[in-house]
């Protein structure tokens, strides 16, 4: 693939935005012990529960990027080879920032963690999106099965990240 300069701009714009997705995950959603939706809530949900039930310790890049494999590779051939390789890009930078940045508390209170963690989450997002990218799983499956179905399908991960955050409920508290 040969990169040219709105590749570069691109790339810039992906790193920004998986940096902003990191700070958000070290910041609010893990300080608060909270769970995203996505593969990101799945990731943790995985990694959490067999830390507390099997004493088994995995770090949430290694699971997020395991998760990952199979969205990518069946998009890489139906979305776009560009796309892919810069949301690939995206995944595994969102890995390594959440790896290697701290956790952070800037507050206990769960309403301030929640609001804008995910106003943070959603910014980093957004610019992935925007700039050619994604954050891989649950948009790239949704992304998937409608160009496949012909119809959205947006309901259908809003319903998977509610089950994502149910189980989390269940399992750690509804807090």
């Amino acid at each position: 693939m040969h990169l040219t300069q709105r590749d570069l701009k691109r790339l810039c714009y992906i790193i920004l935005s998986a940096f902003l997705y990191s700070v958000s995950m070290q910041v609010f959603v893990n300080s608060g012990n909270l769970f995203p939706g996505g593969f990101a809530g799945l990731s943790l949900l995985i990694t959490r529960s067999l830390s507390k039930f099997a004493n088994i310790e995995l770090s949430f890049s290694v699971v997020y990027i395991i998760l990952n494999v199979f969205p990518t590779l069946l998009v890489y051939k139906y979305i776009g080879h560009r796309f892919t390789i810069f949301s690939i890009i995206q995944i595994l930078l969102v890995s390594l920032f959440t790896f290697i940045l701290p956790h952070y508390q800037l507050t206990s209170d769960p309403l301030l963690i929640a609001v804008f963690g995910g106003l943070l989450s959603g910014l980093g997002i957004s610019i992935a999106l925007r700039h050619g990218a994604s954050s891989g799983g649950t948009d790239f499956l949704a992304i998937f099965f409608a160009n496949k179905l012909k119809r959205p399908t947006w309901n259908y991960v809003f319903v998977a990240s509610a089950v994502v955050i149910l189980f989390a409920g269940f399992l750690f508290g509804w807090n």
